[in-house]
C-alpha cells in the first residue's frame, strides 16, 4: 500500500433564490490513490445550468478515467449538451484534475478560475500551456505532487464574491491566495480547507450568493490508519482471536462499549479507569481510560453522535468548530475517523447486549449494525479505505 493518500473535499452554495446548483463536482477513484476530479460550471443558473454542468462533469470524468483525449471529451460534450434557447449556445466551463498512483497530476482548465497550488502552505506558480481544442482555449499542466500539496479549484462564483456588496470588483484570485495562505494549517483536511474558503465566499456575498459558488480541494496526505473495536464477539471463544487481530494492526485505537472495554483491559492486563463522570456534552456518556488505547468510549449512543457529526461534515460542515474542540467521546471518535484517519479497520462483535433488550431502550442489535454500515459508507465517500471484520 502507498504511504500517501489523496484527500478530496468539496462544497457548493446555490445562487440566491435557486433550488438547484449550476455547478457540479464529479470524482472517480482509480486504483490505490488515483482519481479524476471534474468541477463544471454550467451557463447561467438554475435547472439549465445544473443539467449542463452535471452532463459535462459526468462525461469528462468518465472519458478521462478511460484514458481518452481531452479533444474527444470536448467533442462529446459539444454533441451532447442541450442548446440554450435564449443564448443559442451549449456551454459549461470545467476544471479537470487527474492524479495517478505515482502522484503525477494532469490539470486541464477551461474558463474556470485557475487552480491554486499550495506547497508547505504557500502559493506555488506552476507551468501552463494553452491549446486550442475544438475551438476552445484550454490550459494544460503536468505536475509532480508531493506530500502536503494542496490544489484548490473554484467556480467563478468565488472570484465574484462580494461584487457590489462588501467589495467593488469581487474577490480576485490573488486575494483568495493570500486568504488561504493565512488560513492554512498542515493538519487541516481537504474538506476543512474547502469549508474555510466556501464560508468566506458566503460571508462576502452577505449570505446571498449572486452566483453558484463551488470550492473543491485536493490534498496529498500521509496515510494514517485507525482501528475501532465495538462490541464483544457472538461466541466468547472468539475473544482472543478478535483481540489479536485488533492489536496486530498499526495505528491508533478506539474501543467503544462498556463490555468491550472490560475485555480489552483484561487482554492487556491493564486497569479500566473510570473516574468521576466528566460530561463535556450532556448528550454523550463520559469516557474511560485504558493504557495503550487512544479513546475509550460508551457504545451506541456515543457512536450515533459521531455519525451525526460525519453526516454534517459531508454537508455544510457547520458543526466542525464545535466537535473539533470538544473532548467528549463522540468528538474524539469524529476527530480520529474523519480528520485524522485515511485507512480504518472496524472490528465489530455480533454479541447481543442483554441491556439492549429492555423495551424501554430504543437500541437493538440491528441498529448497531446499521450504524456501523452507515458510518463506513460515509467514510468511503470521503475517499477513505475501509475494512469491516465481524465476529
Amino acid at each position: 500500500m502507498m504511504d500517501y493518500f489523496v484527500d478530496v473535499g468539496h462544497q457548493s452554495h446555490n445562487k440566491h433564490g435557486e433550488l438547484l446548483c449550476g455547478d457540479h463536482v464529479e470524482i472517480i477513484r482509480q486504483g490505490e490513490n488515483g482519481l479524476v476530479m471534474v468541477l463544471a460550471d454550467g451557463l447561467g443558473s438554475g435547472v439549465k445550468a445544473n443539467i449542463l454542468s452535471t452532463l459535462t462533469a459526468k462525461i469528462i470524468s468518465t472519458m478521462m478515467a478511460n484514458d481518452m483525449d481531452i479533444a474527444d471529451c470536448i467533442a462529446a460534450i459539444a454533441a451532447t449538451l442541450p442548446v440554450c434557447e435564449v443564448r443559442k449556445v451549449a456551454y459549461s466551463t470545467f476544471t479537470v484534475i487527474q492524479i495517478t498512483d505515482q502522484l503525477e497530476a494532469s490539470i486541464i482548465q477551461f474558463d474556470n478560475p485557475h487552480i491554486i497550488l499550495l506547497r508547505n502552505g504557500h502559493n506555488l506558480d506552476y507551468p501552463m500551456i494553452s491549446e486550442c481544442v475544438e475551438g476552445k482555449i484550454v490550459y494544460k499542466s503536468q505536475l509532480k505532487l508531493t506530500e502536503g500539496d494542496v490544489l484548490i479549484s473554484t467556480s467563478d462564483g468565488a472570484i465574484h464574491a462580494g461584487v457590489g456588496k462588501s467589495l467593488n470588483f469581487g474577490w480576485l484570485r490573488k486575494d483568495i491566495i493570500d486568504y488561504m495562505e493565512r488560513a492554512y494549517r498542515a493538519e487541516y483536511t481537504a474538506k476543512m480547507l474547502t469549508t474555510i474558503l466556501s464560508d468566506q465566499c458566503l460571508l462576502l456575498y452577505g449570505g446571498e450568493p449572486g452566483d453558484d459558488t463551488t470550492v473543491c480541494t485536493v490534498k496529498v496526505r500521509k496515510r494514517k490508519p485507525v482501528n475501532l473495536l465495538m462490541g464483544p464477539p457472538a461466541n466468547p471463544a472468539d475473544v482472543p482471536t478478535m483481540m489479536a487481530l485488533f492489536f496486530s494492526k498499526e495505528g491508533k485505537r478506539i474501543v467503544c462499549g462498556g463490555t468491550t472495554s472490560q475485555l480489552v483491559a483484561e487482554h492487556l492486563a491493564k486497569p479500566l479507569v473510570v473516574d468521576l463522570p466528566v460530561y463535556h456534552d450532556s448528550d454523550v456518556p463520559p469516557m474511560a481510560k485504558i493504557e495503550g488505547i487512544d479513546a475509550v468510549t460508551e457504545g451506541v449512543v456515543t457512536f450515533s453522535k459521531a455519525l451525526f457529526y460525519a453526516k454534517n461534515y459531508m454537508g455544510d460542515n457547520d458543526l466542525y468548530g464545535d466537535w473539533s474542540r470538544k473532548k467528549d467521546g463522540a468528538s474524539e471518535i469524529a476527530k480520529l475517523l474523519i480528520e485524522e484517519a485515511t485507512d480504518i479497520n472496524f472490528f465489530v462483535g455480533r454479541a447481543i447486549n442483554p441491556a439492549h433488550q429492555n423495551p424501554n431502550l430504543p437500541i437493538t442489535f440491528s441498529i448497531k449494525m446499521r450504524l456501523v454500515d452507515e458510518f463506513a459508507d460515509l467514510l468511503r465517500q470521503m475517499g477513505k479505505h475501509i475494512k469491516i471484520s465481524y465476529f
